[in-house]
């Protein structure tokens, strides 16, 4: 992989394939790490909100701001997969914690109805909310973000998946420079 030790952000609305698709990735390189985005929610001990309903934004931040600078200090020395919910309006409150200065963003975009049956179907998960699941892939669904890293409808299949990716981390469709805090 060019720009190893690199940091790779897989995002998109619950029911994407994420975290499957995150983990088959992060298998490919050697050394790795896959940092799970949902794992630095569970830190919230009380008073926590629900992340995706309108109070939560300041929580959101904090929680988006934690996970992207352990992110990135593992991205300085190893190939780092990050999984997690980062919405293009929280892409640059990443990107600037990760102290990164570049680092590949993609988006999987799946149907809704696709996103819709893998939450209700899929074991061992504790989000199952149809409610948030509509709400979240509108948001991404409207949300700007250069199309070259967007995966609209990612074919079915981990590995096709991940091999997608794995060829747009290689030619750099997925790059995206990181702007620096000012």
């Amino acid at each position: 992989m060019p720009d190893a030790p690199g940091l790779i952000l897989v995002t998109g609305p619950p029911g994407a394939g994420k975290s499957t698709v995150a983990a088959a990735l992060a298998a490919r390189f050697d050394p790795s790490v896959l940092v799970s985005g949902d794992a630095f929610f569970d830190f919230l001990a009380t008073g926590a909100i629900e992340p995706w309903l309108p109070a939560s934004n300041a929580q959101n931040e904090v929680v988006t701001e934690a996970a992207a600078v352990a992110t990135g200090r593992f991205a300085r020395d190893y190939a780092t997969v990050f999984d997690g919910m980062v919405g293009p309006w929280f892409l640059p409150t990443f990107g600037r914690a990760t102290g990164v200065d570049r680092l590949h963003y993609v988006v999987l975009l799946p149907s809704l109805d696709r996103c819709l049956g893998r939450v209700a179907t899929r074991l061992g998960h504790e989000f199952d909310d149809p409610a948030a699941t509509r709400k979240m892939h509108a948001e991404f669904t409207r949300a700007e973000v250069d199309p070259r890293h967007v995966v609209v409808d990612p074919p079915e299949g981990v590995d096709a998946v991940a091999d997608l990716i794995e060829s747009g981390v290689t030619d750099g469709r997925f790059l995206r420079a990181v702007a620096a805090s000012t």
